[in-house]
């Protein structure tokens, strides 16, 4: 039986929840990893982000028994500078890559969309690929446009040429808005009993999220998975309720306008499986902490 070749693409070192997203992702078994490509998320926080997130892709793979096993490459070190020009990269070139490559792929991306903006950019014939799925954790919920009163949703913000080039392009989109992925949450005291005890990985999870949290104004004892339901897209397609709207053009900070793209149109997740997401990742980190012991 044919394993479902996925990409990831991930802000790594920019929140503590990729992490979640991209070990879920390593220990799937119906899951073929073409490769996971290290993303930038903005100079705001740091001016090697993208750098940033390579160092962690590559903790992770060394904490899970990994190094070596899967393709890591860098994706672009900042934003598009407009609309037109690419940001040409390592990652880029995975991704048109394994477009190129006979059968379904899906590409997942956690953080802003600059590496499909500029694979799309060097190779268009992508965007008529019916075979490409892109997957974005991001931007605003269609029937409440800035509902939260940020001004600008935190993924989009960090590139915004990017977003309307993926979205204008014609290329099959899935987008997880922040209404929903903001619902993935996990107490520390959940986290303590089914994630910390499991192996090196389990307990670095854990550590990291709390580290992090420890920046946050208010104290907590909770986090949102919020990368997770990209992963549950791909390894549980029925967990997820989609509703199609047409493309909005999007601008500058990073918000969604009531301008319609005409001809074009995305499937925008309005629910995700959270017992489902939660519970499998669980049970496989416990799994593989299992097969590290016998080993």
């Amino acid at each position: 039986m044919a394993k479902k070749r996925l990409i990831i693409n991930s802000d790594a070192k920019n929140e503590a929840d990729d992490q979640y997203a991209i070990v879920h992702a390593l220990l799937s078994p119906s899951v073929d990893i073409v490769g996971i490509v290290a993303a930038h998320f903005g100079e705001r926080r740091s001016q090697t982000s993208m750098l940033d997130s390579r160092v962690e892709v590559d903790l992770l793979l060394e904490l899970l028994g990994m190094v070596g096993a899967v393709t890591v490459a860098n994706g672009a070190p900042k934003a598009m500078p407009d609309p037109q020009t690419p940001v040409d990269s390592e990652g880029a070139q995975l991704i048109i890559r394994g477009c190129r490559e006979p059968g379904p792929i899906s590409i997942i991306f956690l953080g802003p969309l600059t590496d499909m903006a500029s694979a799309l950019l060097l190779e268009p014939t992508i965007a008529h690929n019916n075979d490409v799925t892109v997957v974005w954790v991001g931007g605003d919920p269609y029937d409440e446009v800035n509902a939260a009163g940020l001004g600008y949703e935190y993924n989009l913000s960090n590139d915004v040429h990017a977003a309307n080039v993926v979205f204008q392009s014609g290329i099959r989109v899935q987008q997880i808005p922040w209404t929903v992925y903001s619902m993935v949450g996990v107490g520390y005291a959940e986290l303590d009993e089914r994630v910390a005890p499991y192996g090196a990985i389990g307990n670095y999870l854990v550590r990291q999220t709390k580290e992090f949290s420890a920046g946050d104004e208010w104290e907590s004892e909770y986090r949102s998975l919020g990368d997770s339901p990209a992963v549950g897209v791909v390894i549980n397609p029925s967990g997820v309720r989609w509703r199609h709207h047409l493309v909005r053009h999007f601008e500058q900070p990073g918000r969604m306008t009531n301008r319609a793209i005409e001809g074009r149109t995305v499937a925008v997740a309005d629910f995700v499986d959270v017992r489902f997401l939660l519970e499998d990742m669980f049970a496989k980190l416990k799994a593989h902490a299992v097969v590290e012991v016998d080993l």
